[in-house]
């Protein structure tokens, strides 16, 4: 089977040099890079043995192109995969994909035009457990869901400037805070576990710092259509003492049943605690069920490795990704919301597309 080549186009992100060994594992062979940072290209180029260039419209015209892996500013992802998609290379857009859902619908369509895949990295649908805990709401193990909690603190803003994304902290670029970068994906998870799109946002946006025009915590509660309500707590001000730089903890509680897991990020073991009033639990109705993951080097390890070899196998077929332009466009549309609503101080309603 023929390797599919990569163009990766910007470096100024914290993630594609951790993408380098899930592309190679999923089949991918990474040929050219683009990044107007000398510096930042330079050094990725020397590492790891690729083609540089310093503006990604002329990687486009020198290159054949399988697939471009874009980690621009979030405002400067929609330009760049108009251009890709105009010329018939498949779209990875790193998440939220956009700083706005208006500059990512013609992206949507325009890849449909063109009959290019198109997907974002939402990767945590990947891991075990998050599937297992999906399988227990589908079997009705919780009953009814009615609440849910999601939290995700994840580094200091420093973070960003040490890994020259300082970009990340200017809203003009990133759209916004910790909710655009980071809730994205446990807003894109709970729809995924709930099969339902929400109806209705409540947020709020605490600043601390004094440098930069973004909020360093959001937090939120969202209404589903069958009225589950989850409540986010997403944030850039773990403290650094935090075990691993990262508070991550997901929990499901429904009329006959509770699970929560606490995820360990990059780590290969896991427990998932679940308990139930269920028939299927009546021995034993309060359970720990631990996950050892295999370790593989690079992003996310092998949920990233996973996710790369279901998209490589959609470029491959022309088939739909498992995790779609629509599913980045459902979750920036909350994140948006969101937004609204912590400026107005009123709920923001959205409309029901799972309707």
């Amino acid at each position: 089977m023929s390797t599919l080549s990569v163009g990766i186009i910007g470096l100024c992100h914290l993630h594609p040099r951790s993408y380098m060994p899930i592309f190679k594992a999923a089949g991918f062979e990474v040929v050219s890079v683009a990044e107007a940072d000398e510096g930042v290209l330079d050094a990725f180029a020397k590492d790891f043995h690729v083609r540089a260039y310093h503006d990604w419209h002329a990687m486009l015209e020198a290159e054949r192109l399988s697939l471009a892996a874009i980690f621009l500013p979030h405002a400067a992802c929609p330009g760049a995969a108009l251009a890709c998609a105009a010329r018939g290379v498949h779209l990875m857009i790193e998440k939220p994909m956009a700083a706005s859902a208006a500059s990512l619908r013609p992206v949507i369509e325009a890849a449909r035009q063109a009959g290019v895949v198109l997907t974002s990295p939402y990767v945590w649908r990947y891991h075990p457990v998050a599937r297992q805990m999906r399988r227990f709401i589908q079997d009705g193990v919780l009953g009814r869901v009615v609440g849910c909690e999601g939290r995700c603190a994840a580094g200091r803003l420093h973070r960003y400037l040490d890994g020259h994304a300082g970009w990340m902290l200017r809203k003009a670029l990133s759209g916004g805070g910790p909710m655009y970068n980071l809730g994205v994906h446990w807003i894109d998870l709970f729809r995924w576990f709930l099969g339902d799109e929400v109806v209705e946002v409540i947020g709020k946006n605490v600043k601390v710092n004094l440098d930069y025009d973004i909020e360093d915590n959001s937090f939120a509660l969202l209404t589903f259509s069958r009225g589950t309500v989850l409540a986010l707590d997403i944030s850039y001000t773990v403290p650094d003492a935090y075990p691993y730089g990262r508070d991550l903890f997901l929990s499901l509680r429904g009329a006959g049943g509770a699970m929560s897991w606490g995820p360990s990020f990059e780590g290969v073991k896991e427990r998932l605690f679940v308990c139930s009033d269920s028939g299927e639990f009546a021995s034993a109705p309060r359970r720990y069920i631990d996950f050892e993951l295999p370790a593989h080097p690079g992003y996310t390890g092998v949920l990233g490795v996973e996710f790369l070899t279901d998209l490589a196998r959609a470029v491959r077929e022309g088939s739909t990704p498992v995790i779609t332009g629509e599913d980045g466009l459902r979750a920036l549309e909350v994140a948006e919301a969101i937004y609204r609503s912590a400026e107005t101080g009123r709920a923001v309603c959205l409309e029901n597309s799972a309707a």
